[in-house]
C-alpha cells in the first residue's frame, strides 16, 4: 500500500509498506530530485522542500497526494519582486512587501493603478522560442478583484474574477484558477504560440466591469507574488527566483517491493491518480522484473492522455485501452489471472478477456512510477496505490474503484455543489 493518507518521507525515499496480517513491513520507494521544490502544506502554505525530498502536496486534497513533475524553468528572472526594472510598470506602481504572501512571510507586493485614463499593468519581456507557454501567478484581490494575464506578444489572454475563483473569459489560451489559502488564488493560462523572439508575461487590472482600460484612483489594486513563465504545455508547481532563472530537476520514485509482495499467477494492480497534462510521452505506473518481457503496467497514452493497461509476458502482450482521459482523478485497477485479465476505471469494467498466461514463479520482483524500464516516468498527483496479491470479486472490484458518496466524488474531483 501507498498513501491514502498515511505518509513518511525523508530524503531519497517515500514509505510504502505491506500489512499482510497485520504484520507491517516497510517496502520504501526510492527517490530523486537533484534540485529544490515546492509544494503546498497541510496549513495551505508554499513550502521550499529540499533536494530529493519526495512531495506530498495539499493543494486540493486534505489527505495530500504525492506530486511527481519533469523537468521545467522559470524564466521570469524576479518571481516575487515586481519592484525590480525588469518589470514594467504601466499605469502603474508597486508597494513592497504589502501583505502576508502565500509562503506565510510578508513578502507580497501590490499593483496598483495610478490616476490615468487607460490600461494599469506590470510585466516583464522574456526571450523565447516557439512551443508550449504558460503563465502563472499568485493573486489575492485588495479593492480590485478583476485581472487579465496573457502573453502580450501574440494577444492571448484570460481574465480572471478573484472574488469567486471564476475564468471570466479566454481568448487564444485556457486558464485555470486554484484556491490555496487566506483569500489567495493561484491563475494560470497556457497556450501555443507561432515563433516569436518574446513572450511577455503580462497582469492587468481590470474595473468592476470587467473593462481593461478605464479611469484610475491612484490607490486601488490587487496583491501579487509568485510570477511563472514556463516553456510547458500546463502550468506546474511554483520555481522561485530572485535575479535569475531558475531550473526544478526531472523527479524519480521506483525499486519498492520484492518478489515475495507479488504474485505471479494473479494479483490486482490499483491506483488513485491524475495526469498533470493530457499530451507528451507516456506516463506509467509498473510492476515488472525490471525487463521489458515481463510487466503489469497502467498510465496514460501518449498524445491524447487516455488511460490505459498492459500486461506483457514474455513476447504476448495483453492490452486493455479506455476512452477515459487522465487529467482528473481516476480511481483505476488492472486485474491479472491466467485467463482472466480484466481493466476498471471509476467503478466501470471497461475491458476485460477471458484467455492468456502469467508469469513464471519469482517473476516480478519491484513497483515503479515508470515502464519498468527505468523510462518512460509517471509525472501526474497519486493519492493511492495498492496492490493485492490474489484479484478480487467483480463487487470488490467495482466497490474499490467507485466514489462512495456524493461528497467523495465532490471532493476527489474538486468541483462546485450547488
Amino acid at each position: 500500500k501507498f498513501g491514502n493518507g498515511t505518509w513518511a518521507t525523508k530524503e531519497g525515499s517515500t514509505l510504502a509498506y505491506n500489512d499482510e496480517n497485520e504484520n507491517y513491513k516497510p517496502l520504501p520507494f526510492n527517490f530523486e530530485r537533484d534540485s529544490i521544490a515546492t509544494r503546498v502544506n497541510k496549513e495551505g502554505l508554499i513550502e521550499v522542500v529540499g533536494k530529493d525530498i519526495p512531495r506530498i502536496d495539499y493543494t486540493d486534497s486534505a489527505d495530500g497526494v504525492l506530486l511527481l513533475e519533469n523537468s521545467s524553468t522559470n524564466l521570469i528572472p524576479y518571481s516575487e519582486d515586481f519592484s525590480q526594472s525588469d518589470w514594467t510598470k504601466s499605469n502603474s506602481s508597486i508597494t513592497s512587501n504589502s501583505v502576508i504572501s502565500p509562503d506565510g512571510t510578508l513578502n507580497a507586493d501590490k499593483l496598483v493603478e495610478d490616476t490615468s485614463n487607460g490600461s494599469h499593468q506590470v510585466y516583464d519581456t522574456v526571450i523565447t522560442a516557439s512551443g508550449n507557454f504558460s503563465n502563472s501567478i499568485f493573486v489575492k484581490a485588495a479593492e480590485r478583484s478583476k485581472i487579465r494575464i496573457n502573453s502580450g506578444s501574440n494577444s492571448f489572454r484570460v481574465d480572471f474574477d478573484l472574488s469567486n475563483g471564476n475564468v471570466i473569459s479566454e481568448v487564444g489560451a485556457t486558464g485555470n484558477i486554484v484556491s490555496i489559502s487566506n483569500g489567495w488564488y493561484k491563475c494560470d493560462i497556457y497556450w501555443n504560440t507561432v515563433t516569436v523572439s518574446a513572450q511577455y508575461f503580462l497582469i492587468s487590472l481590470l474595473d468592476d466591469f470587467g473593462i481593461q482600460s478605464y479611469q484610475g484612483d491612484g490607490t486601488s489594486g490587487v496583491y501579487i507574488w509568485g510570477a511563472m513563465l514556463e516553456q510547458n504545455s500546463v502550468a506546474s508547481s511554483y520555481i522561485p527566483t530572485s535575479g535569475s532563472t531558475v531550473q526544478r530537476a526531472a523527479e524519480t520514485a521506483n525499486g519498492s517491493g520484492n518478489s515475495e509482495v507479488f504474485n505471479d499467477s494473479e494479483g490486482i494492480l490499483f491506483a488513485d491518480i491524475s495526469a498533470l497534462a493530457e499530451t507528451g510521452n507516456h506516463r506509467l505506473i509498473s510492476i515488472s522484473d525490471g525487463t521489458d518481457a515481463n510487466r503489469v503496467f497502467i498510465g496514460y497514452f501518449t498524445g491524447t492522455g487516455i488511460i490505459y493497461a498492459y500486461v506483457i509476458v514474455g513476447t504476448t502482450k495483453y492490452n486493455y485501452i479506455s476512452t477515459v482521459k487522465g487529467n482528473s482523478p481516476h480511481k483505476v485497477a488492472l486485474k491479472y489471472k491466467e485467463n482472466d485479465f480484466a481493466l476498471w476505471v471509476d467503478g466501470i469494467e471497461l475491458n476485460s478477456q477471458n484467455s492468456g498466461t502469467t508469469f513464471p514463479n519469482g517473476t516480478l520482483t519491484e513497483l515503479n512510477f515508470d515502464s519498468g524500464l527505468k523510462v518512460v516516468p509517471f509525472y501526474g498527483t497519486t493519492k493511492e496505490i495498492a496492490y493485492y496479491n490474489e484479484i478480487l470479486t467483480d463487487e470488490e472490484l467495482e466497490y474499490m474503484t467507485s466514489y462512495r458518496s456524493l461528497n467523495e466524488l465532490v471532493t476527489e474531483l474538486n468541483l462546485n455543489t450547488l
